[in-house]
């Protein structure tokens, strides 16, 4: 027998003649106090956010390709790293197609492998979508997949993610009861709250050490 098997076969031994707790569990406890008006929301997250350097901004779902746009050129970045098959990224791409002088827009369509160098020293941006936000921890619900990887997030020193106002919830645990995570939990589902930060020995705070130095969220009023 393995050593797996064994412990398992001892723990299963020790629950012989016991009797399973009732589960009793309140689920009042956890989202009573962290309940908001639906017009309180995005109030809530933004006071949240800002507190940690997130910089928040109201647009519209007819709007945000043209402020996008605008925060690009204020920035001076020279380049926009997209995901080409999402309705965000083909929204952008249409956006930009045909007009000169705009910063170049880079899909993120082929391994990390082949073009690693690119990514991590000459891609200053990135556009990604949302899975919501929670407003009484002022967190972006972030769920990386084959089109919008992870490291679209999380490497380039600036990251515009784009939320719907209709996907701002109450609380974690409501979130968790939308999309079912006790029958599965995603692999990989993100919280983020502000841009990266580390402090050192010296107790400095510092922006960027292992991630976004700057996260500029987009919230879509009219979703």
């Amino acid at each position: 027998m393995s050593a797996k098997a064994n412990i398992l076969a001892k723990l299963k031994k020790s629950l012989e003649g016991t009797t399973p707790v009732v589960d009793d569990y309140d689920a009042s406890l956890v989202t009573q106090p962290w309940s908001y008006a639906p017009e309180q929301r995005i109030a809530r997250l933004r006071q949240l956010m800002e507190a940690v350097h997130t910089e928040i901004h109201l647009t519209t779902d007819a709007g945000w390709p043209a402020l996008l746009e605008q925060l690009l050129h204020d920035r001076q970045l020279p380049s926009l790293l997209i995901a080409p098959t999402t309705p965000y990224g083909q929204r952008f791409t249409a956006h930009c197609a045909g007009r000169e002088g705009l910063p170049a827009l880079k899909a993120y369509d082929r391994p990390v492998e082949e073009w690693k160098e690119e990514l991590f020293n000459d891609t200053p941006a990135s556009l990604t979508g949302t899975l919501g936000a929670i407003a009484s921890t002022g967190s972006l619900i972030m769920w990386p997949t084959r089109e919008e990887p992870r490291l679209m997030s999380l490497v380039p020193p600036v990251h515009f993610a784009i939320l719907k106002a209709s996907e701002i919830h109450d609380n974690f645990y409501e979130i968790q009861q939308k999309f079912q995570w006790a029958a599965g939990m995603p692999t990989n589902a993100l919280l983020v709250s502000g841009p990266s930060k580390t402090a050192d020995i010296e107790q400095v705070l510092a922006y960027g050490a292992h991630g976004p130095k700057d996260l500029v969220v987009l919230i879509l009023e009219d979703a």
